[in-house]
């Protein structure tokens, strides 16, 4: 039996550091900035990096490193990039439950980065939007907890893995990819009153409830309603908040240098899963969550940074507050 198994994508990431890069203000994109390039230009790479990324791969890298038995179900193509994503996951002592799929390329993302830390990531989904829930091994499917992360928007397979967790007594800490929360709260609300653990961004949370983003413990209430655990809303350089058994916990993020943010939430959301499992503390699992993702955005790539069982000490723990 796993401690934890993680289901989610798996990508091929190529960081590319640039040079020539303009950046403007634009009122229709979703950030107020967009990164402008000019037709037909050549620009300079100053640096590139070849690294694998996808939340069911990187949440299972924390658990791996705090020393947990983790398993990792994904989707990947006949290709190169597939083996390379495998043989990573087995030097982190994780064991691959990998659909291999041939009509396609393993997904593979371009991450355009900027000199203050913010990146465009340009993304080709490929096999990953081919998860099949007839090809998931249910019978090697033993844990304790699942952490389900993105699945391409396939709901009959985010409804079989509840089922099944529902089933064998697994607990559940869930982490939905952009495709699930476009589903809507309607279709995903039968899902959600078995999840654990529900963790979103404070945009993604206020999308699914029907709320303002700035609205954060309106967000919470309301998701807390639906989910027979606790809810954790990511908030980037402003923190985290959790809400459970009405109590509001607050953290912020210690002042650390910022490289890169890719995998900063993954990083948080498996942190606080992992020392949640070890402690059944939640403020502790805020501190080493915060932890773990403020380690990952001083590297480039999500895993990299990612801490190892016993690196915790080199962090500053961050004040929790909490509030009935």
């Amino acid at each position: 039996m796993y401690d934890i198994i993680t289901i989610g994508s798996a990508t091929r990431d190529v960081f590319l550091k640039m040079e020539g890069v303009e950046l403007r203000k634009h009122a229709d994109s979703p950030t107020g900035v967009e990164q402008c390039f000019s037709l037909g230009s050549k620009l300079s790479i100053k640096e590139i990096v070849f690294t694998t990324g996808g939340g069911g791969t990187n949440s299972a890298v924390t658990f791996g490193r705090q020393g947990f038995k983790a398993a990792c179900v994904g989707v990947i193509g006949n290709d190169m990039t597939g083996k390379e994503i495998i043989e990573e996951l087995k030097k982190e002592k994780i064991e691959p439950l990998f659909q291999v799929h041939g009509d396609d390329s393993t997904a593979y993302s371009v991450i355009l980065m900027n000199p203050n830390a913010e990146r465009t990531i340009l993304s080709y989904k490929g096999e990953g939007q081919h998860f099949d829930v007839k090809n998931i091994p249910f019978s090697k499917l033993k844990a304790k907890w699942f952490y389900i992360d993105s699945l391409g928007g396939h709901y009959d397979l985010f409804e079989a893995l509840v089922n099944h967790a529902v089933k064998n007594n697994i607990k559940i800490a869930c982490n939905p990819g952009g495709k699930e929360l476009e589903l809507g709260f309607e279709k995903l609300e039968p899902l959600l009153k078995h999840i654990d653990i529900f963790a979103v961004n404070k945009e993604e949370g206020a999308q699914l409830v029907g709320t303002k983003p700035e609205e954060v413990e309106e967000t919470l209430k309301k998701l807390s309603l639906t989910c027979c655990g606790m809810v954790i809303l990511t908030d980037g350089h402003n923190g985290s908040k959790v809400f459970a058994k009405d109590v509001f916990y607050s953290a912020g993020v210690p002042d650390s240098p910022i490289i890169e943010r890719t995998g900063a939430g993954d990083a948080y959301n498996s942190g606080f899963v992992a020392e949640y499992m070890r402690s059944g503390d939640i403020k502790k699992a805020m501190q080493f969550a915060t932890a773990n993702s403020s380690s990952v955005v001083t590297k480039v790539g999500s895993k990299e940074g990612i801490l190892k069982k016993g690196d915790w000490g080199t962090w500053p723990l961050v004040e929790v507050k909490e509030r009935r």
